[in-house]
């Protein structure tokens, strides 16, 4: 087939598939795998090319974690860690939504954004109707811990498990040069958080004691699996720090975290499998096949010379550019796909460009990216998840309500960021 030709067939049809998973008219892991098969059938890619272009490190880590998650969630833990913090608050709305968020945030970057608001968030609406307040505060410092949470290392949100695998960064990688920023966000929002919903974040002196009426230990369902579900964690966040060095890929530790899970919990695997998110799975699958067509008929590395002549080639005008792109597109469409599509564009400017290290691109790319979505409701998936949730109490978190709040939110965050990036990075 005429180069020419691919070039049309392979953007034609990615970006179609994009606007497909923006509208969000038909499921996105359909769109992703459609455009995955349209690909082969118009013979841009072989069966064994499109193959190839998947990331299985990737694949491998989300499937472990998400069985690790999976067995974890039945003991009750993060239930138990939610009227744990209601109750350590004294009942104090102010101090529960700080120390929710906070949970929130430490369990989203060790484990899946979606899964920490699925636990957590139902937790919270059972503490807030006992103090009979508003809980769109608390959602929303929750939805955004999350995603802060979430970028302050490798496995806690899918753009930097991508980024990670895609340039053999590590767990302490992320952890050395993302956390630092992360912790500083993250008190930045929650100060913003507080003044913004000051007037709402009240509740009379007979409902706060009522809290410490709640006892968190009834909601431990099953004490010896959480003890065998905390020593496999342990165990795997242990080999995800030290994976870098003894030279084994993150999915392996994941897969051999959750396998032992499985020998040691004796939970069915049929029961341990179904945690696992297969859509999300399957989308991926179906993204990386896409984004390695552009990759094969050069889309990719046109795009990247165009950055570099925009930029000059010069690392901090294309860091900041990065960053912030990253951001506001991550706000309004999903990032996992824009972020397969930034990786192979920041790995040619490697290749093309004077810019020899690009790994400050790299965390521009994932502050951006990961953070941008607490940007709007749209912005990330464990912000429609809890908007759905609240939906179904009666609740309505809507478009411009949110953004009000969290954009402005958001924008400081990139500019923590920028700062953070320029002193330390980008110089």
């Amino acid at each position: 087939m005429n180069a020419q030709i691919q070039v049309i067939i392979a953007g034609t049809i990615f970006l179609f598939a994009y606007a497909l998973i923006m509208s969000e008219k038909i499921h996105r892991t359909v769109v992703a795998l459609a455009g995955a098969i349209l690909l082969i059938l118009c013979g841009v890619f072989t069966q064994q090319r499109a193959i190839e272009s998947i990331d299985f490190n990737t694949i491998g880590l989300l499937i472990g974690m998400m069985v690790i998650v999976g067995i974890t969630k039945a003991t009750g833990i993060f239930e138990y860690l939610a009227v744990y913090a209601a109750k350590a608050a004294k009942g104090k709305p102010v101090k529960i939504m700080v120390f929710l968020s906070a949970i929130t945030a430490i369990c989203s970057a060790l484990l899946d954004n979606v899964t920490t608001v699925l636990l957590i968030v139902p937790v919270t609406f059972a503490i807030v109707k006992q103090l009979q307040t508003s809980p769109v505060p608390f959602l929303t410092a929750e939805i955004m811990a999350s995603n802060i949470g979430g970028t302050a290392t490798l496995i806690g949100d899918p753009p930097n498990i991508m980024i990670g695998s895609a340039n053999g960064l590590g767990f302490m990688d992320f952890v050395i040069n993302l956390t630092p920023v992360i912790i500083i966000v993250y008190i930045a929002n929650i100060i913003c958080l507080k003044v913004i919903y000051k007037k709402e974040l009240f509740a009379r002196e007979d409902l706060s004691r009522n809290i410490m009426s709640l006892e968190e230990k009834s909601e431990i369902k099953d004490a010896l699996l959480l003890k065998k579900c905390l020593f496999v964690i342990f165990l795997t966040i242990l080999g995800f720090i030290l994976h870098q060095y003894i030279n084994i890929a993150s999915a392996t530790v994941a897969l051999a975290g959750a396998t032992l899970l499985l020998l040691v919990s004796k939970v069915e695997p049929e029961r341990a499998l179904a945690a696992v998110e297969w859509p999300v799975i399957f989308f991926f699958t179906g993204l990386f096949i896409m984004v390695g067509a552009l990759e094969q008929v050069g889309i990719i590395e046109f795009i990247a010379e165009k950055s570099l002549a925009l930029t000059g080639g010069v690392l901090l005008p294309t860091g900041l550019l990065i960053l912030w792109l990253s951001a506001i597109a991550s706000a309004f469409v999903d990032n996992i796909p824009f972020v397969a599509a930034m990786i192979p564009l920041i790995q040619d400017m490697s290749r093309l460009g004077s810019i020899q290290d690009v790994t400050p691109l790299w965390w521009a790319l994932s502050l951006g990216a990961c953070l941008g979505g607490n940007g709007t409701l749209i912005g990330a998936s464990a912000n429609l998840v809890v908007a759905g949730m609240a939906e179904k109490r009666g609740i309505h978190i809507t478009f411009a309500g949110y953004i009000k709040i969290a954009f402005p939110a958001m924008l400081l965050s990139i500019i923590i960021c920028t700062f953070y990036l320029f002193i330390f990075y980008l110089r």
